[in-house]
């Protein structure tokens, strides 16, 4: 396994975002390059105010998923 290779990890946390490491870039559906971070919430329930980013809504709405 060649060690200088950086991986990028997805978790899908249970009611909540998907946290997102490693990753290089990221791109909206428009194809626009958006703000990257070593470690990212992206939403998954669709309410955040800041998407793609996780804002903690989910927690308001009680997102099942």
């Amino acid at each position: 396994m060649d060690q200088d290779k950086e991986t990028m990890t997805i978790e899908i946390m249970a009611n909540g975002p998907l946290i997102v490491k490693g990753a290089k870039s990221l791109r909206n559906s428009l194809g626009q390059e958006l703000e990257v971070r070593e470690k990212m919430a992206l939403c998954r329930c669709g309410a955040s105010k800041n998407k793609p980013y996780c804002d903690g809504t989910h927690k308001e709405i009680d997102f099942r998923g």
